[in-house]
């Protein structure tokens, strides 16, 4: 749990800035070795998911492209891009906050983390603070739904 509270405080720095609220961060025994939140929009940049902005980290601070004996916690279930990223990292566990019902690859549209054909499968925990990690994600884009609705509703002047 204290790990996934760390990721949840990750994806409040994405928040922070308008980007999705999803965070992660990677763990080698008992430490943090890299972290990272949703940066695609800021950065404009497409690859710039929580997932692989800590992967990255945790590379580069390990010296090793092969994250062994290390733990992925990510506050929203891996998409497409992600699983391959956590797959090529040789990353062992991931373990996820929420399933992501449009993109999910770790069991809810299809699971590339456990693929057969790979020469590497990794264990999956799913569900852990489920329901926190679910409803920062429904309020941002509750949220983002009002702002929208505001900003596109025409002011009234005063006279």
């Amino acid at each position: 749990m204290l790990w996934m509270r760390m990721a949840m405080e990750e994806a409040e720095k994405a928040a922070a800035i308008g980007e999705v609220p999803i965070g992660a961060v990677i763990v080698r025994n008992g430490e943090v070795v890299g972290r990272g939140y949703n940066l695609r929009e800021t950065s404009l940049d497409p690859t710039a998911h929580a997932e692989m902005i800590a992967i990255r980290e945790a590379s580069r601070n390990l010296g090793a492209w092969r994250l062994l004996d290390c733990k992925l916690y990510v506050t929203l279930e891996p998409c497409p891009m992600c699983a391959g990223a956590i797959v090529q990292a040789r990353i062992p566990h991931v373990i996820f906050g929420t399933s992501d019902p449009k993109a999910g690859c770790a069991g809810t549209l299809m699971n590339l983390l456990q693929e057969e054909r790979f020469n590497h499968r990794v264990e999956l925990t799913q569900g852990v603070l489920q329901e926190a990690c679910s409803e920062r994600l429904s309020r941002f884009f509750r949220e983002l739904r009002e702002l929208r609705k505001q900003q596109s509703s025409p002011s009234v002047e005063q006279g």
